[in-house]
């Protein structure tokens, strides 16, 4: 396993976050033609679970010599346990699935997908041999001042409670409102969080799962 410092570890998670918010939105559209939001915080461009993963791959595989091919099936084994795992995590934090691959085949609980394996593997090879190198000689040039590790984490954390308070008080809106106690909106409206969050779930009274606009 690689050893990476705090810095590497927030830098990585920037990067790679971003860089998956740009994958996910363009497979969406190239797959469905529909533009929507792949946002996983309400503030900033953060696809987390990219963030997350890469970071977590390059701890593990970083000082990896072996060849793209068991890179590939190693990274897909790993990425799709992960995610898998971050799927439960996420879950317990906000209360919601923020995704379900129930709608493509050989998935296990909609938390995971063999089509998302696949990628799983892809990026642990390219990432490994390709972008991890490149990435590491970009962290070194940024300044390697306390004050910035700390303000980032401060930002993540910030927009981590915000984020968390935002979808609790959407869910809670919304299903006072399908069951008749209406409130009235006052902060993070019905239509800026559809916008953000489109593709949230919540399960019903019969364990079914819905996406929560489909209740406004």
């Amino acid at each position: 396993m690689k050893v990476i410092n705090v810095k590497q570890i927030l830098w990585y998670f920037i990067i790679f976050s971003i860089i998956g918010l740009i994958i996910e939105t363009s497979y969406c559209y190239l797959t469905t033609g529909v533009l929507e939001s792949r946002k996983g915080f309400l503030i900033g461009p953060f696809c987390p679970i990219y963030g997350v993963g890469a970071a977590t791959i390059i701890a593990v595989f970083g000082d990896s010599k072996k060849s793209r091919f068991k890179l590939f099936l190693e990274g897909m084994v790993f990425g799709t346990l992960l995610e898998y795992v971050l799927s439960y995590i996420l879950e317990a934090i906000y209360g919601m699935k923020f995704w379900n691959y129930s709608y493509l085949k050989y998935n296990i609980n909609g938390r995971i997908s063999l089509v998302y394996s696949v990628f799983w593997g892809i990026l642990t090879s390219i990432l490994i041999r390709d972008l991890a190198p490149q990435i590491n000689k970009l962290i070194k040039k940024i300044p390697d001042k306390k004050i910035i590790t700390i303000s980032i984490i401060i930002f993540f954390i910030i927009d981590s409670i915000i984020t968390i308070w935002a979808i609790q008080t959407y869910k809670n809106r919304v299903i006072n409102n399908k069951t008749g106690n209406y409130i009235e909106e006052t902060f993070f409206s019905n239509e800026t969080m559809r916008k953000i969050f489109p593709n949230l779930r919540i399960k019903n009274e019969n364990g079914e799962e819905h996406f929560l606009r489909e209740y406004l």
